[in-house]
């Protein structure tokens, strides 16, 4: 009586703890963006000093619009998230669905990897209106939407197929560990999922990112013979430079590099072709490679998986607890209800360390800039390069430092410039 007495304390302390969490990260959420949209207005009267010269009336304008907009739409899909996430654990739908499923399909690896499945493709259904807003309405109304509703719906199908195809042997796997190794079952589970990681790392560029976009070989001229005297100077050994079609999708730009040794590949965005000069992409392809030479990619990998190796002990600790499973419904025997939880509720724990991850981010980023305005022998490329970065993809130029502390991985505009101007 007693031992039961107690599992029902912790369980309501768990749950009542748990709702907390959820309501204090939307409260959180919610607050810095109201913080951010009166900083931003705050300023939206002219351009700012430090911005003058740099950046035209209109442009700025209808970036302080786009910010708003964002922040607006981000607000309402907050609320909803918490509402959908609430119903869930307070409903009891989980443990229903659960049991229905094992009483039908039983409990083998194989049919409580798919029932995890099933939760995932069925709690991706409550975010496709937004998504579907997000792009065909925000983003179109400030010009950056290019795809249409045909190719988008086949992303989510596309999507929805690799999900299948990876992720439910991957399930599988996991949970046949579980009854093969018994307690350390976490650390093998680890193992397994981290190489499946690196090999996901490897086979993307060859096998996932062509179905969903067309890669093409840089074209000859003098833009390839910039980058490949760059890669040459800077020790970056590449297997190619490949343009890739983002605009068919959103005039937004980037760059980037895929793959390890020599099927490395360098890929810029058809759109940061068409926005930048030539110095100035050979900036930006300076900065992405002072990434590799820096080993912000090693230290990024290395970190995934101590987080990755964390987060498989703490399913493993609260899968012997069978406070936790009561708390929201479930019969304690079995891991998957932890892993189902654990997926949904740990973004709330999580949240909170984001200013963290972003400052580490941030240190990185910096770190690129500087290798880049050595490389090219002072930071100006790379200055005009981020000023039209920003201007094109309307960035908002005065976020509050509280808001962009959670939100931004990368410095400012204004940061990075005061950073590449500063004496060495």
């Amino acid at each position: 009586m007693i031992d039961l007495s107690m599992n029902a304390s912790a369980s309501s302390v768990c749950l009542w703890a748990v709702l907390g969490l959820i309501a204090a990260r939307c409260a959180a959420e919610w607050w810095l963006e109201r913080l951010n949209q009166s900083h931003v207005r705050a300023h939206a009267g002219r351009v700012p000093d430090a911005f003058a010269g740099v950046v035209d009336e209109p442009t700025y304008a209808r970036s302080v619009q786009y910010t708003l907009a964002k922040s607006r739409f981000h607000e309402i899909e907050c609320l909803w998230g918490t509402l959908v996430l609430l119903t869930i654990l307070l409903s009891g739908v989980l443990p229903w669905a659960y049991t229905r499923f094992a009483e039908a399909c039983g409990v083998t690896p194989w049919a409580l990897a798919l029932f995890l499945v099933a939760i995932a493709v069925c709690l991706s259904f409550t975010d496709l209106p937004f998504d579907w807003y997000g792009q065909f309405r925000l983003e179109a109304r400030f010009g950056f939407n290019t795809t249409t509703s045909r190719l988008w719906w086949m992303d989510r199908l596309k999507g929805l197929l690799l999900s299948l195809v990876l992720g439910y042997p991957l399930l599988v796997l996991v949970l046949k560990i579980v009854e093969w190794t018994g307690p350390s079952w976490w650390l093998w589970a680890w193992a397994a999922v981290l190489g499946f990681q690196f090999l996901i790392l490897l086979l993307a560029p060859v096998l996932i990112l062509p179905l969903f976009n067309k890669f093409t070989p840089l074209a000859e001229g003098t833009l390839r013979e910039r980058l490949l005297a760059l890669a040459a100077r800077t020790r970056f050994r590449a297997q190619s430079i490949q343009v890739m079609d983002g605009s068919k999708r959103s005039r937004h730009s980037n760059a980037f590099f895929t793959g390890f040794g020599r099927f490395r590949k360098i890929v810029l965005f058809d759109t940061l072709i068409q926005q930048l000069a030539e110095p100035e992409l050979e900036a930006v392809l300076a900065h992405e490679i002072g990434h590799y030479r820096k080993r912000h990619i090693f230290k990024l990998l290395a970190w995934s998986a101590l987080t990755l190796l964390a987060g498989f002990y703490a399913i493993a600790w609260l899968a012997d607890q069978p406070w936790f499973f009561h708390a929201f419904g479930f019969t304690p025997g079995n891991i998957v209800p932890a892993l189902l939880l654990f997926a949904l509720l740990s973004g709330a724990v999580t949240f909170w360390f984001s200013p963290l991850a972003n400052l580490w981010s941030r240190r990185f980023e910096y770190q690129a800039d500087a290798f880049a305005a050595e490389v090219m022998g002072d930071p100006e490329s790379l200055i005009g390069a981020l000023r039209k970065l920003n201007e094109k993809n309307l960035s908002n130029l005065t976020p509050h430092p509280w808001y962009s502390g959670f939100h931004y991985s990368h410095p400012t505009l204004l940061e990075r410039e005061t950073a590449l101007r500063q004496p060495a």
